[in-house]
């Protein structure tokens, strides 16, 4: 064989010796415990490196909208943003970390209130007094594109450091507009995934100290510690002291640590009543509880502890500011483990309203039936058109070359998945479905224009029927292309997934093995007219 007059098929045996490899070689293996099917102990059960996704792996999927209320076409000057921020604040009695100004957002500036039940009429009144005009405001339920965007990547980066491998979490949208975001973490329970994303996951340390006034005692609280504060420190590894309390080490950075221990010192929780009798004493007595640090998580109290006496005098001393390290105490391990995805992650800049949308749990028997299931269609669906094939042409020669390219189709498709790691669900098999019948639909339209004009005298001849046919499957190749990238690139939910399979098993098709299945037939074709 001629190499350079076959060197499409030499392209079609390198591309289908990759797609092995990245099938089933060791190297590329996906780590134990992710999308693909695992044993009791941990071990994977799938001799191939395909992930697979939600629908067939078993899982949980958690479709919700996010808390908010958006205003938008303003105009707000770079200058006003945050005299708008803070006026919006004090109007509508929210939490600073509850409003945002977003500008040139696409649809002119945004201000966005991350609060239930925000009233339309007091949200463009809290705007006027901002001094912005709202006439021609837009208002609507939900968030703005880029707060989409970082609560999406902050709930990635909770199932990365949370031990739910293999999750996904997209931004989508409905037919009516509203946005969604939709969580899909395979082999996980309903339970694991809403305790770690469930909530928005803001933490922040709060003194609760005792203060003498004309009525008697009476205990105020002062953060001193925010979220975001807690968000620039480093963040150890939860584990537990040598007295078995469970605790997530963090070290601020030295302006905080400054802020801190100041803080501390004014509020008198280095002093000898807040280290002696005035220790905390909270699940005693809530009530008259002393001198406490409150760690709090979502406005939970999930630890109260006293400030120890050695590190008050750290902090008196001044030693604690060169290396202000401290640790966050919980009440178990498990709260000092989700304390810690908390902190490392972030917190939501927005809340995930599960309460307005849909859970989901596949068991993982279901999923692997689903999996079977899948596989037994698409050799039907193969079956099928192999016995079309035979019926139309009555020649091996023809039809066997036929059915294998499009089964190194199908394969290509496979090793793409395998190499970029796309857990596949019933949307991408319905694609890999559509892919063999526009691939053999190509063949068949290039055996018809090739073999029904006559004998091939030479291969120039060939090549001239073949260019024709070509041009006809490189016309319809793009039309599909076309009808299927906005599909592709909206988030339309499981219909994205049948385009980007459908869009590569084409390109493929085009690229590769359809115009190797020429070569297949020309050496056939005429062989076969050499020994006539």
């Amino acid at each position: 064989m001629n190499l350079r007059d076959n060197w499409r098929i030499v392209m079609l045996v390198v591309f289908v010796l990759a797609s092995t490899a990245a099938l089933f070689a060791p190297a590329t293996s996906p780590a134990a415990g992710a999308n693909n099917t695992t044993a009791v102990d941990g071990a994977s059960t799938d001799p191939t490196n395909l992930k697979y996704g939600l629908q067939l792996a078993g899982g949980t999927r958690i479709r919700a909208p996010l808390v908010g209320t958006t205003a938008e076409n303003l105009d707000i000057g770079q200058d006003e943003r945050t005299s708008v921020r803070q006026t919006v604040v004090e109007e509508m009695d929210v939490e600073s970390g509850d409003v945002n100004v977003r500008l040139n957002t696409g649809n002119g500036d945004a201000v966005e209130v991350l609060t239930r039940n925000v009233s339309e009429q007091r949200f463009r009144s809290a705007l006027e007094t901002a001094g912005v005009d709202a006439d021609e405001a837009t208002i609507r339920p939900g968030v703005t594109a880029e707060t989409r965007q970082q609560t999406v990547e902050t709930i990635q980066a909770k199932i990365n450091r949370g031990g739910l491998s293999g999750g996904s979490v997209t931004d989508q949208r409905s037919a009516t507009g509203e946005h969604y975001v939709v969580v899909d973490v395979p082999n996980a329970n309903t339970t694991q995934v809403l305790n770690l994303i469930g909530d928005q996951g803001e933490v922040s340390i709060v003194a609760h100290y005792p203060v003498e006034t004309d009525n008697g005692t009476e205990y105020r609280n002062e953060t001193v510690l925010t979220n975001r504060q807690l968000e620039r420190a480093q963040i150890g590894v939860a584990d537990t002291t040598d007295s078995g309390t469970p605790h997530v080490p963090a070290t601020l950075t030295e302006a905080d640590g400054e802020n801190y221990s100041e803080a501390l010192v004014d509020l008198g929780f280095t002093s000898s009543e807040a280290t002696g009798s005035q220790r905390c004493r909270y699940r005693d007595n809530p009530e008259d509880a002393g001198y406490c640090l409150y760690t709090v998580l979502d406005g939970d109290v999930v630890y109260a502890a006293s400030l120890t006496p050695g590190l008050a005098e750290s902090i008196e001393s001044g030693e604690f500011e060169k290396a202000p390290t401290f640790l966050m105490q919980t009440t178990s391990l498990d709260e000092a483990q989700a304390l810690q995805v908390n902190l490392r992650a972030g917190a939501l800049p927005a809340e995930l309203a599960v309460d307005d949308g849909t859970v989901l749990f596949l068991q993982q028997s279901l999923g692997d039936r689903f999996k079977s299931r899948a596989l037994l269609t698409g050799l039907v669906a193969w079956l099928a058109v192999s016995g079309m094939v035979f019926l139309r042409y009555k020649s091996p020669r023809v039809a066997l070359p036929m059915l294998a390219t499009a089964a190194a189709e199908v394969y290509l498709l496979l090793g793409f998945a395998a190499a970029i790691g796309l857990p596949l669900n019933l949307s991408y098999i319905a694609g890999f479905i559509a892919v063999i019948g526009t691939g053999v639909d190509d063949l068949l339209i290039i055996a018809d224009e090739i073999l029904n004009e006559g004998e091939i005298a030479t291969g120039r001849v060939f090549q001239n029927r073949f260019r024709k046919a070509f041009w006809v499957i490189g016309a319809a190749a793009v039309t599909t292309i076309i009808a299927m990238s906005p599909l592709a690139f909206l988030s339309l939910g499981d219909l994205q997934g049948f385009a980007i399979v459908t869009i590569v098993g084409v390109l493929i098709g085009v690229l590769v093995t359809r115009p190797a299945y020429g070569d297949v037939l020309r050496n056939l074709m005429l062989n076969q007219q050499q020994r006539d």
